[in-house]
């Protein structure tokens, strides 16, 4: 299976935990190794209380954290920054990769984003819940879309084959990047159909992220997946249910939003629910279906080939 968003490296920076067992994550080595996991995708978010002018030395930092403390010392783990890197994996090897969750640490300097990129990042996700110099967020009354420095970003993360990731993006950021980018990912965003937050899709963006080709990661979100105290792992199959009538199966992956949440779906508590995931789909859907949504559309769409 392949996990399109998590947010461990903002935890190791933030508390310095155990990158090899603590209770106080939700993804650790020990606990990926253990589940049916084979490639993760690693988010550096950097919080916008950390002042403008440090935070683009906080995003190397968890740079520095992705490769000391889980690639260097981990042989079993391969950084992945291309399809073909997903191909040569071997069966006891596992698979990392580098991401952007908001360009606020970039500031207005391109510079930083290829030094990023040039680092092994490969999805950019314009805006957090803050908006930037890039886009406004969902969380923005302006709704304004991605600006002139924005449109250089996507072009830069076209040239360089690399994902631009519309979850958090305002409405008109979305529709702007629909239009500009070549790769199109909502990496942890679910159906507002079923569960009406401002920060899952519309039938109309699954639409246009179908037309584009692109690729949905379902969320383990509580919030984004049911209106309840108490959210369940068939409530989180509804919004896959409804995504696959909207013609969206090869659109599908998963963006589990670990250690990026406090509060957990019953049965998803870590990344060993994982396991419970998979036989959920076993039991509802075709082998083919259950094949793409757990890791063949990811793979299929990685924009660089090598």
């Amino acid at each position: 299976m392949i996990d399109a968003h998590c947010d461990l490296l903002y935890q190791l920076w933030l508390h310095n935990y155990d990158v090899n067992f603590s209770d106080n994550l939700q993804f650790d080595l020990t606990k990926w190794r253990n589940s049916p996991v084979k490639i993760q995708a690693f988010s550096t978010f950097v919080p916008d209380n950390v002042p403008a002018n440090q935070q683009f030395n906080v995003a190397l930092k968890m740079v520095e954290i992705f490769y000391e403390k889980i690639i260097y010392p981990n042989p079993d783990i391969i950084p992945i920054q291309s399809k073909s890197d997903i191909e040569n994996l071997e069966e006891n090897q596992l698979g990392a990769i580098l991401t952007l969750e908001g360009c606020h640490p970039i500031g207005n300097d391109i510079n930083k984003l290829i030094r990023l990129i040039d680092e092994g990042v490969r999805i950019v996700g314009l805006t957090w819940n803050n908006s930037n110099a890039v886009a406004d967020s969902i969380t923005s009354h302006n709704n304004k879309g991605v600006s002139r420095f924005g449109e250089d970003v996507i072009q830069l993360l076209n040239e360089e084959m690399i994902w631009t990731d519309v979850s958090h993006l305002s409405v008109q950021g979305f529709y702007d990047v629909i239009e500009q980018a070549d790769h199109v990912i909502a990496s942890h965003s679910n159906a507002a159909h079923i569960c009406p937050h401002p920060r899952n899709l519309t039938d109309h963006q699954i639409k246009s992220i179908i037309d584009r080709d692109g690729l949905i990661g379902v969320t383990f979100v509580p919030e984004f997946t049911k209106e309840a105290d108490i959210v369940t792992i068939p409530d989180l199959i509804r919004h896959i249910d409804y995504f696959i009538e909207m013609g969206a199966s090869d659109q599908l992956c998963f963006g589990s939003d670990f250690d990026g949440i406090t509060n957990t779906i019953v049965g998803l508590e870590n990344v060993l629910g994982f396991h419970r995931i998979k036989s959920y789909l076993t039991e509802h859907y075709s082998k083919s279906i259950v094949e793409k949504i757990t890791r063949q559309n990811f793979i299929n769409k990685f924009p660089r080939i090598k």
